[in-house]
């Protein structure tokens, strides 16, 4: 006898003896141990009174959810035990695999039968059941199920699906587990400057569920490189921290001390926080991996420094007294520096944060990421701290030689000439071995010897060289006749950077980019301009932003990155803009085509300017605001010279009265800029220009009372006033007020402070555009949502307006009308490697129009295929760059295949504002059989054309080409085309009618011919 059958006869007789007291049963005599269809279950059961039995099947999740699913239910009559026996009808997608019919189901992490008893009145939970009994299931895993063999017919739509099932493989949606927070590199210059990134919650409800369930009890992992070239300044600098809504370090803060240790901090929320500092220091100049481990209270940081071949590994194990906290979609992670603490000075390389993992790691196994092998940062540093120790070692012998005077006057490698031509004959100038030199580097060699015995050692620094060598390079470029001599100069140049030279590095990286004169090498342009930005050169940082937010030369589009560099150069902007320099000038955005502006360019000693100054002579108060902004901003041509605007200001504000006058004097007066601080002449000048109702006088007397007199509530009463009338200062400076809480009465805002820099950016103010961007790029819990594309097109607006961008434009202006034109494409190929669009133009313009008869054809027609497509990515894209690139796209220069639709999308886009041109270009597309798509007629507002004949679509594009614009030089073609389709249409329609016609004068000619000649015979026959 089995163990069931003894148990079954157990049952019974328990149950049996239930009629007699009368207990209330239930029980599953043969509940299977898995899911599995057609099994008959058995249920022994009775009851007291009438009650009713019911059967459920209790599903659980891995999400954590469950669900109750009623399979049977009947009712008990009281009298003696009975067995029912019922098939169990699971659900289909408990028991077989998902076809197209039975669907797809969570993952199941248990199944239990429960069979109940219960009496009418009592309510649905578990304490209301009389009795009841349960089984547990085991689910099979998905694979095991079986197939299910369905009865009916498939409709042909469940076919398809299920083929397509079959056909197309299975791909869970990418989820975050995985975060690259930086997958490139990043040059920190040691400020307040970094990378800011966000974290989002997982979309997969399993591993959200895990990731919730581990907020207080993280398993994860933070990996990054840093290569650090100088110590921390500071107590702390910033290498990866999490900041929360509160703006409060929480899990995990790793900085980096003075002395060279890390520091790590660690939040555990209500039981407080911690810190420790492991006993080993992070060396200069090596790439490290340090690594953060989190295993519940336990805190594992490692570095593994990489130096050649040689490996260097630290590890420290860190037990925690309390819980940590790590929420990573609270708040914001910072690489670098921030709003609160300055950053690390030199170089990030790849982080990644293995959220709910912690991968195998060993020392052998670290393997240094390609990013940093194919940039080989170390192979530079080591190639010139060599050539920087020899300038070092030819410093200081020459200065031993001129101490001495024993100097010959001539260089080792003469010496070796006369040697070597006067019959092996000793010279009698003798070099000592530490002059001999490589033969790239004779020309560095030179300048060292000219300095020290111009200047002394003194002058004679490293630095001091590299500007030599780079001004050396300026002029050998300036007189180049060819793009040839670059590869010449190239080396001078890239010596100029070894020695600190940023402008050199930035140069050279231009080159490699662009592909003038040399190879185009992109990995080794990104490292120079690397080099250069890290040392904070500020067209570097420029450059670098501009290449992360395109995704240019193969690196990875990132905008917070991009920010980075971005935020950097705007700051510096603002700083460079209260302290104008000789270096800096105003940026202009001036395109090579329109002469109307070019002709506006002037000097100090150009007609313009002196006609200018004889009319603010004369009075006219805008001539001499003219003169005095050229002067004061440099503009146009004219160099700066504050000390002569300034006199500009004065006359007009004396002796004209002219309120702008007035308020620009009033201006530098206060702040003592070319003329010595007088406040109170200040105010006077200003309060006469407020009189006049000038809005920028009322702004400046607010600032006044808020700076010096520090009287807040009549300095917000004057900017409420200037902001009614649209002051984007006033607006910046209200923002401020609520921000800081010094508005009187209120306290600090930072949604209204929001509010306030927003319509300061929106009314052109630089510094309200930062403002408005360090918001945007963290967000304001509750208020303001984090927008990084935004902030990023806002901080990049702000640092195109910096001063030294404006002194490569008026550089590569100047150039072009002094027809020097390949300095003028240099100079604006450096601004427009930066991102700049005008620049990019001019680039284009310069290959385009063949104004450097040595540019070989295949970098001229790459050059302007790569400038004027970056020119159409610009807000505002000129409208001749519209035409040729379209032009190009229809030549088929790129690849030589035509395309015309592009090329129709672009003359579309000229057409639409009105331009002849791309009237015109339509027309001759639609001539050569090119049919305009509806999306085309739509966008040109003439859907009615669409079914229309190529005559009368050439008819109306002519016509909108005669008729746009006051433009004379178009009225002609585009009529003449006009009138070649209207001809050729009557042609078309009246062809048979001409014919005939020509038919009927060929016959009668002859009859006609003979009446005319008989009627003048008859004139000469008669009398005179």
């Amino acid at each position: 006898m089995g163990f069931r059958t003894l148990h079954t006869y157990i049952c019974v007789f328990g149950l049996s003896m239930q009629v007699v007291w009368a207990v209330d049963e239930v029980t599953l005599l043969n509940p299977p141990e898995e899911p599995r269809p057609g099994h008959l279950l058995k249920i022994l059961y009775s009851c007291d009174e009438v009650a009713t039995v019911r059967l459920d099947c209790v599903v659980s999740f891995e999400t954590g959810s469950s669900s109750t699913l009623l399979l049977r239910q009947w009712s008990c009559a009281p009298g003696p035990t009975k067995v029912k026996t019922l098939e169990l009808n699971l659900p289909d997608w408990l028991v077989y695999r998902a076809d197209g019919i039975i669907p797809d189901s969570q993952l199941v992490l248990s199944c239990i039968l429960v069979v109940s008893l219960r009496y009418s009145g009592l309510d649905d939970t578990e304490a209301s059941a009389a009795a009841q009994d349960m089984a547990t299931l085991q689910p099979k895993l998905f694979f095991s199920r079986p197939l299910k063999r369905h009865q009916l017919c498939i409709s042909w739509s469940t076919q398809m699906m299920q083929l397509s099932r079959l056909l197309s493989k299975k791909q869970c949606p990418l989820e975050q587990e995985t975060v690259q927070l930086l997958s490139s590199m990043y040059g920190s210059t040691g400020e307040g400057f970094g990378i800011t990134k966000t974290l989002h919650p997982y979309g997969a409800e399993f591993l959200e569920y895990l990731r919730i369930k581990s907020l207080t009890s993280p398993w994860c992992m933070f990996s990054m490189w840093i290569f650090v070239t100088r110590h921390c300044q500071d107590n702390l600098c910033g290498l990866l921290y999490h900041i929360d809504s509160q703006n409060n370090y929480v899990t995990p803060s790793l900085f980096l001390k003075k002395s060279g240790q890390l520091h790590i901090q660690i939040d555990g929320g209500s039981e407080g926080s911690s810190a420790f500092v492991p006993a080993f220091k992070v060396p200069l100049s090596e790439w490290c991996q340090i690594s953060v481990k989190l295993r519940d209270t336990m805190v594992t940081v490692s570095m593994v420094c990489v130096k050649k071949e040689h490996r260097t590994l630290h590890s420290i194990v860190q037990m925690l007294d309390h819980i940590v906290v790590l929420d990573d979609t609270e708040g914001y992670f910072v690489i670098g520096g921030g709003k609160y603490i300055r950053s690390v000075e030199g170089y990030f390389g790849p982080l990644v944060y293995y959220r709910n993992r912690i991968p195998p790691h060993s020392t052998d196994a670290v393997v240094i990421p390609d990013v940093i092998r194919t940039l080989n940062l170390t192979g530079w540093q080591h190639t010139c701290q060599g050539f920087r120790l020899e300038m070092n070692i030819k410093i200081r012998g020459y200065s031993l030689k001129a101490q001495q005077g024993t100097e010959s006057g001539r260089a080792c490698f003469d010496a070796f000439h006369e040697w070597m031509v006067k019959d092996r004959q000793p010279s009698k100038s003798q070099c000592e071995l530490w002059e001999t030199t490589l033969p790239h580097r004779r020309r560095a060699a030179k300048l060292v010897k000219f300095l020290v015995f111009k200047h002394g050692e003194r002058y004679a620094s490293l630095p001091a060289v590299g500007r030599a060598l780079y001004s050396l390079s300026l002029r050998k470029l300036s007189r180049a006749s060819n793009i040839g001599v670059v590869s010449k100069i190239l080396p001078l140049l890239l010596q100029a950077g070894c020695l600190a030279d940023n402008r050199a590095l930035l140069m050279s990286s231009v080159f490699y980019s662009a592909g003038l004169g040399i190879q185009e090498q992109p990995n080794k342009a990104w490292l120079l301009a690397l080099l250069a930005a890290q040392k904070d050169e500020r067209l570097a940082l420029l450059r670098l932003g501009h290449l992360h937010h395109q995704g240019l030369h193969g690196l990875p589009t990132d905008p917070d990155l991009a920010y980075a560099y971005y935020a950097n150069i705007a700051k510096q902007t603002t700083l460079d803009r209260l302290n104008p320099t000789p270096q800096q000038k105003f940026v202009e955005a001036i395109y090579l085509n329109n002469d109307e502006v070019l002709n506006l360019q002037t000097s100090e000693d150009h007609q313009l300017f002196q006609w200018l100054k004889m009319q603010a002579r004369r009075g006219a108060a805008e001539a001499e605001q003219t003169v005095a902004r050229m002067l004061f901003w440099g503009q146009q041509g004219v160099s700066p010279d504050i000390r002569k605007a300034v006199k500009h200001y004065e006359r007009g504000a004396v002796k004209w009265k002219d309120p702008v006058l007035m308020y620009d004097y009033g201006i530098v007066l206060l702040q003592g800029r070319g003329v010595e601080q007088d406040i109170p002449k200040a105010l006077t000048f200003l309060k006469k220009a407020m009189d006049q109702n000038f809005v920028p006088a009322i702004n400046a007397l607010a600032w006044y009372h808020e700076h010096f007199e520090q009287d807040y509530g009549q300095a917000v009463q004057l900017w409420e006033q200037a902001d009614l009338l649209e002051s984007s200062d006033a607006a910046l400076n209200l923002g401020v007020m609520y921000s800081q809480g010094l508005y009187p009465g209120k306290a600090a805002d930072q949604c209204m402070a929001f509010r306030y820099y927003l319509k300061s950016a929106e009314r052109g103010h630089i510094r309200g555009a930062i403002q408005l961007a360090n918001i945007w790029t963290t967000g304001i819990p509750g208020c303001v949502s984090r927008r990084p594309s935004d902030a990023l097109l806002w901080v990049k607006w702000a640092a195109e307006h910096n001063g030294y961008l404006g002194s490569i434009l008026r550089k590569a202006l100047d150039s072009y009308l002094k027809s020097d034109m390949f300095s003028s494409l240099l100079y604006y190929m450096m601004a427009a490697e930066s991102g700049y669009s005008p620049a990019q133009f001019n680039v284009a313009y310069l290959c385009d129009k063949s104004m450097l008869a040595s540019l070989d054809p295949s970098f001229a027609s790459n050059c302007m295929w790569r400038y004027y497509n970056r020119t159409l990515q610009s807000k505002n894209p000129d409208t001749y760059a519209l035409i040729r690139m379209g032009d190009l796209l229809y030549e088929g220069q790129r690849d030589g295949q035509k395309d015309l639709s592009s090329a129709a999308a672009l003359y579309t886009l000229a057409a639409r504002r009105n331009t002849p041109q791309g009237w015109y270009n339509l027309g001759l597309l639609a001539e050569e059989g090119y049919r305009l798509p509806l999306s085309v007629l739509i966008d040109l507002g003439l859907s009615e054309l669409f079914l229309a004949d190529n005559s009368l679509i050439l008819s109306t594009l002519y016509k909108r080409c005669r008729d746009s614009e006051d433009d004379t030089d178009s009225y002609l073609p585009c009529s003449l085309a006009l009138f070649n389709v209207h001809l050729r249409s009557f042609q078309t329609d009246y062809s048979a009618t001409i014919k005939f016609s020509s038919t009927v004068a060929v016959i009668a000619a002859p009859t006609i011919f003979l009446i005319i000649l008989g009627v003048l015979r008859r004139h000469s026959r008669s009398p005179n």
